[in-house]
This record gives structure tokens, sequence and C-alpha cells, in this order.
């Protein structure tokens, strides 16, 4: 469909907008992945009426432009989907007449979205030089993600949709993945390939034999001791409530800590784990990771940001990737594949304790969530979830559902900065809007080997006081053109 929209206060313009069908069929290496109906495991389900995720990298100008570069990704984006074939089908829900419905992934074929879109005076500057996210990013990653998973519009709206935004000085590229189907690194996985075959060029190789590894499409599941497909307790979909909360009410900060910062707080982390004499039995060997030590900073900073007296409960939600871990998961399985670890404390004691001590206990929530090698963990897991199902959304886990809490998702260890189209590496990375709220953290790596970036929603009066805040603000490595006073609303 062509026509123009206007972005809000992005000033983004929509050129074009289609659906791309796979190239098909798939290549023979995964010949024996195919399949043409999907039944979602209870890590899917629990998630079917979240937000769709959304990540995006910021790119240099490409050496062509306008319909030449959208002709040219979208049919790189075609090859893309030959190996991730099920993005391009839909969700389908069964109201089976007995008080229950299901829902399953049917391999339609039917297409992912595409759109090509600009930003006239729109520079990449724009969204990189300031600490704080301004509004133009909402509008360079496609539809509203909310919207997208209403009972009504599950059956109808793609599964996976990515737009391509030229700016004055760069082009964007955001995919939006429903997190019904799949999880962050899904999304990761299909951008490297997708970005691979670009750079490689048509009919380079066969797209079977690309670095990138190919995907794992089928649930091989630890003992499949679920009903399947898993009947949820509901005569209809929509009767599976979506909590409420104001998104205009947060403000957006992207904070990258150098190597160097990242060195020095994991070496004062565990530092103080061994003079302090946390480091028992209990801990022995298991030293403090970067990533804890950057969430240990950023968890005491932001409980003194939000003033909170030094008696009241606070808890920091991880997600942990089950791929490699769990038999089932392979590193390139194309699912839901995490858990959920919560380190709980009082706010005193994560401020006066230290930061090795805060870090000692997102350290103990990471290994309590997933038992290496033990497949009882997650089968059982799984098993009373079928039984009595729990629906996970962004408000559940973040201070918007009450408590003064923190959640992170993604992982430094996914691949951003390596996604060069053929005509360099990103310069960035930013989430769209799907899935923010106020306590909501995304971590990624960073520019260069050792950085680690974090994205922060927060609400904007704790927001101005963290930015303020000394201690923690000498870890952050501040943007080229410095600190931009005022931040978006």
């Amino acid at each position: 469909m062509d026509g123009s929209a206007t972005g809000g206060g992005g000033g983004v313009r929509v050129v074009s907008r289609r659906m791309v069908l796979p190239l098909t069929p798939p290549p023979p290496a995964l010949k024996e992945e195919e399949v043409d109906l999907i039944h979602l495991t209870p890590l899917d389900l629990r998630l079917v009426r979240t937000d769709y995720i959304q990540k995006g990298i910021l790119l240099p100008t490409p050496p062509i432009s306008g319909n030449t570069l959208d002709d040219a990704l979208g049919s790189s984006f075609a090859r893309a989907l030959r190996l991730f074939y099920p993005f391009a089908g839909r969700l389908a829900a069964d109201e089976r007449g007995d008080g229950t419905v299901t829902v399953s992934l049917r391999c339609t074929g039917e297409g992912a979205e595409f759109v090509h879109a600009t930003a006239p005076g729109v520079a990449a500057a724009d969204i990189t030089s300031s600490v704080y996210t301004p509004p133009v990013v909402s509008e360079i990653h496609s539809f509203d993600p909310a919207l997208a998973v209403s009972a009504a519009a599950i059956e109808a709206i793609p599964l996976l949709s990515a737009q391509v935004t030229e700016l004055d000085d760069g082009v964007f590229i955001g995919v939006t993945l429903s997190h019904a189907v799949a999880d962050g690194t899904a999304l990761w996985h299909f951008l490297n390939t997708w970005s691979e075959i670009h750079r490689r060029g048509e009919g380079d190789v066969d797209d079977g034999e690309l670095s990138t590894l190919p995907p794992v499409l089928r649930r091989r599941w630890i003992g499949d001791t679920w009903p399947v497909p898993i009947p949820l307790p509901f005569s209809k979909l929509e009767h599976i409530a979506r909590p409420e909360f104001d998104r205009t009410s947060i403000q957006e900060c992207f904070l990258t800590f150098s190597a160097a910062s990242v060195k020095n707080l994991t070496a004062r982390a565990n530092g103080e784990l061994l003079a302090g004499g946390t480091s028992t039995t209990a801990t022995a060997g298991a030293a403090i990771s970067p990533l804890q030590a950057v969430m240990a900073h950023l968890w005491r900073a932001v409980c003194r940001a939000r003033r909170l007296p030094a008696e009241q409960g606070t808890s920091y939600s991880v997600v942990v990737d089950c791929r490699g871990r769990v038999d089932g998961m392979p590193p390139g399985y194309v699912g839901n594949a995490v858990a959920f670890g919560k380190a709980e404390a009082t706010a005193g004691e994560v401020e006066e304790k230290g930061l090795g001590w805060a870090a000692w206990l997102l350290h103990r929530a990471v290994a309590a969530s997933v038992d290496e090698g033990n497949n009882n963990v997650m089968r059982e897991s799984m098993e009373r979830w079928a039984r009595r199902p729990e629906f996970v959304f962004m408000t559940s886990l973040s201070s918007a559902g009450g408590a003064a809490a923190l959640a992170t998702g993604s992982s430094t260890w996914l691949d951003v900065f390596g996604n060069d189209f053929g005509w360099g590496r990103p310069v960035t990375v930013r989430s769209g809007k799907g899935n923010k709220a106020d306590g909501k953290a995304a971590v990624f790596e960073g520019p260069e080997p050792g950085d680690v970036s974090v994205e922060l929603c927060i609400s904007p009066d704790v927001m101005e006081r963290l930015v303020a805040d000394e201690e923690f603000m000498d870890a952050v490595s501040l943007p080229a053109k410095g600190l931009t006073v005022h931040g978006s609303t």
C-alpha cells in the first residue's frame, strides 16, 4: 500500500507499506525443520497478549536511496524470511466451546510487513547526541506494539514487521516481532541473518550456508507432559486482561558505560565481596560478571533517585536466556526461551551494603532461575503453567505494577554491531515503545568491545535526580556533544 503519513513530532513520512512473502521453498539444510503448524509452549503463551518487541539499529548513509534502497532491502528481507518462514505466518485462536481457547502459530506464508519511510530534517545526531531518547525514535519503528496484541487483531496483524527510515545522514532499520512467537534473542538472530544476506549480495552464496546460525524452528521439548495445544481457561482471548498504564508518564534515556568503567565496577564489586566476607561457601568461585556489576550500580542509583525509605522493599527482575542451558533449546532456537530471575532487598540494604552485595543478589537470582543441566526445573515450571496459566506483562515486573522495582531485558551477548548491511557497522541501537514502563531497562553490547549500554525508562522526576547523581554518572560516558539538559516529555 503506497501513501504517506506523518509520524507525530518526529516528522516521519511513510512512503510505502507492503507485505513481503518469503522465498520458497526453505533451503535443503532446513528441510527437516519444515513445519506447517507450531503449537505454542507455556513460555510462548504467557506472553500472548504482551506488546510486540521492537529493536532497531542506526546505520551510516547507504550508497543507494529511495526506491532502489527499498527494493534491495525488501529482496534480502524475503530471503531472510525463507529461513524464518514461521514469522510470515499468523496466530490462530480457536474458541473450543467448552470455556477454553487455544492459540497456535500457522505457517501460512501470508508475509511480513515491510515499511519504507523518510524522516526529513532528522539527523543521526538527533538520536545520539543526548542521553535522553527523542520522540522520533518511537516513529522509526512500525505500528503500535500494544494495538497489535488486541484480541480482535491477533489473527490479522503480521507477526513480523520491518521499517527502513531514511534520515538526512543515515538510515534506521527497526524490527517489530510478536512476543507470542519469539523473544528478543530470536529477533536479533533474524536481524543478524538479514544483514549477512544483504551484505553478501544477490546470488553470492546459498542462504543455508551463512555464518550466522541456522534457525531451529521446531519446539522439541523436554517431556511434553502438557496437552497440545494447551487450552487456556478463557472462552475468548479478549478475556485475558491487559493491565493499563500511562505510557506518557515515563522518560527514556540511553547510557553507555565504557569498557574501562565496566572493568572498574566489576573489580569493585568482587573486591567488596571478598573484603566484606560475603564470598562464603555459597558464593565461592562465583565471580560477579561485568553486567551484574553494571546492573547493581543502576539499582543502587535508582533507589537513591526514587528517594525510597530505607525500609521500603525493592526488587530487580532479570531476563535469563535458557538457550544452551536446557535440553530442546539449542543456541539457534527460535521461540521464547527465557526465565526470570528476581533479586529482592530493602532500599536501605541495597544502598548500605554496597555494590558488591547488590551484585551478589543479582548473581544469585540468575543462578537460581535456570539450574543448568537440570531439565526438571524448567519442565516443572512449564507443567505448573499449563495447569494454571499466568500471563506476563512488563507492568508486572517493573514499577508500573506498584512496587519499587526494576526489570532488565535483552543481553550484552546479542550481536548488535555486527549487523553490517554492506555499507558500515551500526552507529547505535534503540528500542521502540513496546513493553516500556516505569522501571524497565534493556541492556546491549556497547559500540566498542567491553562497553555496556543501558536503555532506561523511568518517571521524569526520578530521571532528573538520576542524571544529577555524580556517583552514578561518573561511570557513564556522555555522548560526543555532552549531556543535553532538557529531555523528551
